[in-house]
């Protein structure tokens, strides 16, 4: 069995309005504007900072991603 830890976060994108969610594991969350480009932006900021892509859900005008990387 594996020693390793990890944190989780969440991105969220109504793509009808092109709003962005994003809420990090220390409580702290940001938003953003934004369509196609935009979230591949966020995700690869996010994935230069350890996260990778958990899950993602779909419904209607929502996608919601959640997020892990591991803890040191």
């Amino acid at each position: 069995m594996s020693n390793q830890r990890f944190e989780y976060a969440s991105v969220e994108w109504l793509w009808d309005s092109s709003n962005l969610r994003c809420n990090l594991p220390n409580g702290e969350e940001f938003t953003r504007t934004g369509t196609y480009g935009e979230v591949v932006t966020m995700l690869t900021e996010l994935g230069s900072e350890g996260w990778e892509v958990a899950s993602c859900v779909a419904n209607s005008n929502w996608l919601y991603w959640t997020l892990k990387r591991v803890i040191y």
